[in-house]
């Protein structure tokens, strides 16, 4: 079994886009993001329940998704270059199929340079919630029109909306996709531990 190579990233450190593509080319096992300033965040891998987790919200959005046909959703693996720079890389996300389909076939090669309409950030044991919570409201900011934060350990649902303010749910049953997700109820029984 090969270790994973540890990464120490020096916090002064910036990089341009370009040094970034670079750099995840070079790395491809490694999961980076890059923020606005440059700064590079490595994304640890999750833990079983978080990956289990994760694979639940990813399924059932792609099999609502299959029946409506409405865009394409992404999972935590996948890079979005936002307006303001940002490349992030949302645990669930799903852009409307006209907005994907305006894209060149080298830009949905790389990272699409497009916010996705729709986010999900699954709170993991090793996350920092207020770090995500800026990261919903960078999602927002750049063009987002719903997001969903989920902490399982608490079980609270914050909801992001443009030009509102954030709703904070204790313990949703069910979470609704709006007018974005057109149909879709979400059941949070999957999430929430036992």
């Amino acid at each position: 079994m090969i270790a994973s190579p540890t990464v120490k990233i020096p916090t002064a450190m910036s990089v341009s886009f370009l040094q970034f593509q670079q750099l995840v080319k070079a790395n491809p096992d490694l999961r980076l993001e890059l923020t606005v300033e440059g700064k590079l965040i490595a994304m640890s891998p999750t833990g079983s329940e978080g990956g289990q987790r994760n694979a639940e919200l990813t399924t059932d959005f792609v099999i609502w998704n299959r029946q409506t046909k409405l865009g394409i959703v992404f999972d935590s693996s996948t890079g979005f270059k936002l307006p303001n720079g940002a490349v992030r890389s949302p645990d669930v996300s799903w852009v409307q199929k006209s907005r994907w389909d305006a894209l060149t076939p080298e830009q949905r090669k790389g990272f699409a340079p497009l916010c996705p309409d729709f986010v999900l950030e699954l709170a993991s044991e090793s996350d920092d919630i207020d770090e995500l919570q800026l990261k919903m409201q960078e999602y927002i900011a750049n063009g987002s029109q719903l997001g969903w934060l989920i902490d399982p350990r608490t079980q609270q649902v914050d909801v992001y909306r443009p030009g509102k303010s954030v709703e904070i749910l204790q313990s949703p049953k069910i979470l609704s996709g709006e007018d974005i997700l057109f149909g879709l109820l979400f059941n949070l029984d999957v999430i929430y531990p036992d």
